[in-house]
């Protein structure tokens, strides 16, 4: 094998270690957010607000990271063409949904965030959601009141006042009530959108340089074994 293809390999199987640690990081990562998020209590059953969409995804994404560079691991350092040819593909997969993924945040954002608002106002408009104890728990997680604030609990015959999970203490002090569900759900996934985009374009310009560099080897280590063919 040339010095030129064994520096690739040992440049592919760092870099693959390094985005291994960093997949490892993004679940730990995800994890701690889901944890401060917590869970939500509905009629006994318990499940996750929906605010934790993105650490979910995060998850999701570090554990498929770390699959990949593993391959890209294996790959490299028994110089197989398989697994390396392997590990470009899987890669160039991840890039491409990635990368559709940021040009969708970046394109329709308005949109975005419309939707995220229509996700409280269906739970709000929803008298079973209400009643049956799922906006106590939006608002329990979100530290919220109401749709658009205190206000829209006025009038309303199942409320019999402010609910606990609309104040931070007492709800007889005006200072204490949280303010509307709808603003603080759409900012809150509007800010964690955000840091996804650029945390996206980060990770695929990362995973651009590990296809390149495990074309290079796969096609290197194939020319190899052909001339040791003949």
């Amino acid at each position: 094998m040339d010095c030129g293809t064994s520096m690739v390999k040992y440049i592919l199987f760092i870099f693959n270690t390094i985005v291994s640690v960093i997949g490892i990081l993004g679940i730990v990562f995800g994890v701690l957010i889901l944890n401060s998020i917590g869970t939500i209590e509905v009629n006994g059953q318990v499940g996750f607000p929906p605010q934790a969409l993105l650490p979910i995804i995060l998850i999701t994404l570090g554990s498929i990271v770390v699959f990949i560079s593993f391959l890209g691991c294996c790959g490299a350092i028994r110089e197989s063409v398989c697994m390396t040819m392997s590990y470009a593909v899987c890669l160039l997969v991840l890039l491409i949904l990635q990368l559709t993924i940021v040009v969708l945040l970046f394109v329709n954002k308005e949109k975005f965030n419309m939707a995220m608002g229509e996700v409280i106002d269906k739970a709000w408009e929803s008298r079973e959601a209400r009643e049956g104890g799922v906006f106590d728990a939006i608002q329990k997680s979100l530290k919220c009141c109401g749709r658009n604030g205190a206000t829209d609990y006025v009038g309303q015959i199942f409320s019999g006042g402010l609910p606990a999970s609309c104040c931070e203490g007492s709800c007889l002090n005006p200072t204490n009530i949280y303010g509307g569900c709808h603003d603080k759900f759409v900012n809150f996934m509007a800010g964690s959108s955000e840091t996804a985009k650029y945390a996206g374009i980060g990770l695929i310009v990362v995973e651009l340089v590990g296809f390149i560099f495990a074309c290079c080897l796969a096609n290197n280590v194939r020319n190899y074994k052909r001339r040791n063919g003949y």
